[in-house]
């Protein structure tokens, strides 16, 4: 276990475009490569006095340099612990659903210095690869998760996803 215990609140973002496709950022651990790569939804944590849904779109625009994101309701709930960057994380996460017109990817637009450092690129999935796809996505159950968004109704009130045991990054 890291040294340093970060508790923090933190939201996230499921963001869809019109092509049934989802934004997802890939990273690795700066301080532990022998974890190698993952895919996971943008987010952080939340500001003292912001709002779950500023800090989506926060998020998205210094992850992705999304704007103009329509950001929905909580959609999923989790509580998450795991070592990142020589720190250890007890968060309680809200994650938002999002729709937007974008199919491009921008430059990110204000990374902190250990997310520049974890940062290896971002792209559009489509749903359908997601599912399929071998690849470490955070949440772990995302692939199995996300098809439903497309061909229910949104879970109200938000589902509890949280993992069963600790998750890595």
């Amino acid at each position: 276990m890291a040294p340093w215990t970060l508790k923090r609140k933190s939201a996230r973002v499921v963001l869809l475009n019109d092509l049934d496709q989802i934004f997802l950022i890939n990273s690795v651990d700066p301080a532990d490569p022998s974890k190698g790569s993952w895919w996971e939804l943008p987010g952080g944590g939340i500001d003292p006095g912001e709002r779950s849904a500023d800090t989506v779109r926060r998020e998205l625009w210094e992850e992705g340099g999304l704007r103009g994101a329509d950001i929905g309701p909580v959609i999923w709930t989790q509580h998450v612990e795991f070592d990142f960057g020589g720190y250890h994380f007890d968060q309680d996460e809200v994650i938002h659903i999002a729709w937007t017109a974008e199919r491009s990817i921008e430059r990110p637009q204000g990374l902190e210095a250990l997310e520049a450092l974890a940062f290896r690129g971002a792209r559009w999935w489509p749903v359908s690869d997601v599912a399929s796809s071998v690849e470490a996505f955070l949440p772990p159950n995302l692939p199995v998760l996300l098809p439903s968004l497309l061909d229910e109704a949104l879970p109200d009130p938000p589902l509890d996803i949280s993992p069963d045991e600790r998750v890595r990054p």
